[in-house]
C-alpha cells in the first residue's frame, strides 16, 4: 500500500513515518489486497495532535476519518479504529456480494435417497417464487433425516410432531421413498415417486 504523509506545522520524522506505518499494517491484514493508497495529514494544534488519514481502496471506495488527541500515538489509534469499522463494513459488502445462493443443485432431503424421480420432486421444490431481484432464494440445510419405513399416517404424524414440518420415508405399500411437506399456508402435501 502506497502511503503519502503531510505534516502541517510538524516535520515528518523517520520515527514519526515508522508509526504511522505500524499502525496501518492493522488495515492491510484487514483489507487483505484491496487497500491501493492512504494519504494522512497529521496537523499540529496548541495543545493537541490532529490526523486525518483518507484510504483509498479497490473499487474507488474511500474510507476517512478524523481524530485528535493528546499525542500521535492515540489520535492515529482513534483514527485507524475510526477507519477499520469501515473497512470491516465495506469488507462484508463484499462477501454478501459473492454469497448468492448455489447456481445449480437441489440439497438432497436424506442420505441415502438416490432415486432420480425423488431428486426432480426436490427440484420443483426448490424451483420458488423467484424473490423481486430476479435472483433464487437461498436454500438452507437444516437436518438430516433417515429414510424410515413407515405409512403416510405415522408421516402425518411425524410432520406435526418435528418442528421442521418435512418428512422423508419409504411407504409401506409401494415400497418408494416419498416425501412429505408443510406448505405455508398449513395443508400437508406428498411426493411421491415412482418405483
Amino acid at each position: 500500500m502506497r502511503l503519502e504523509l503531510t505534516g502541517r506545522h510538524v516535520d515528518i520524522t523517520p520515527g514519526l513515518r515508522r508509526l504511522v506505518d505500524k499502525k496501518l499494517v492493522k488495515l492491510e491484514r484487514l483489507l487483505n489486497d484491496r487497500a491501493l493508497s492512504a494519504h494522512a495529514v497529521m496537523t499540529r494544534e496548541k495543545n493537541s495532535y490532529r490526523v486525518d488519514l483518507t484510504l483509498h481502496a479497490r473499487g474507488e471506495k474511500f474510507l476517512h476519518g478524523v481524530a485528535k488527541a493528546a499525542s500521535w500515538e492515540t489520535s492515529l489509534g482513534e483514527v485507524v479504529g475510526k477507519i477499520s469499522e469501515q473497512a470491516q463494513k465495506l469488507k462484508t459488502k463484499w462477501k454478501d456480494r459473492t454469497r448468492h445462493a448455489p447456481k445449480a443443485g437441489v440439497v438432497a432431503a436424506a442420505e441415502n435417497v438416490v432415486d432420480e424421480t425423488l431428486v426432480k420432486a426436490a427440484e420443483t421444490i426448490a424451483r420458488a417464487p423467484r424473490t423481486s431481484r430476479g435472483r433464487m432464494p437461498r436454500i438452507v440445510r437444516t437436518a438430516r433425516q433417515p429414510v424410515k419405513p413407515m405409512s403416510l399416517t405415522d408421516a402425518a404424524r411425524q410432520a406435526e410432531a418435528n418442528g421442521e414440518g418435512v418428512v422423508v420415508f419409504r411407504d409401506l405399500e409401494t415400497q418408494a421413498v416419498s416425501v412429505l411437506y408443510r406448505r405455508a399456508n398449513g395443508e400437508l402435501t406428498l411426493v411421491e415417486t415412482e418405483a
